[in-house]
């Protein structure tokens, strides 16, 4: 199993990803957060088809710490659901992945 992921999460604006970026940051929880505004996100959500602009997160992270991540966000976020959901990070350049587990420790 990898030690390194990729975790998405998506936010309602910008404003609220800013601040879980930089609590998650702050709390070493992750090395770095890259923020994509003006997403369009067609999904379904009780009972109904919704199309929504969000604003998707990019954390970059250690698999140890998915799940003190999740509270984290979940505790941040304004969604009753908040998408977070983590890929294995299969390559990276070794001293990007240094850096990583660095800031992550």
């Amino acid at each position: 199993m990898t030690e390194f992921i990729v975790v998405l999460i998506t936010a309602p604006d910008g404003e609220e990803a800013v601040k879980i970026a930089k609590a998650v940051v702050e709390s070493r929880l992750a090395a770095c957060v890259n923020i994509l505004n003006n997403i369009r996100s067609v999904y379904r959500w009780q009972g109904k088809i919704e199309d929504d602009n969000e604003v998707l997160l990019i954390v970059k992270t250690r698999r140890a710490l998915f799940e003190s991540l999740v509270e984290s966000v979940k505790g941040l976020h304004s969604y009753d659901v908040p998408e977070i959901i983590a890929l294995p990070l299969i390559e990276g350049s070794g001293d990007y992945l240094k850096w990583l587990k660095e800031e992550t420790s």
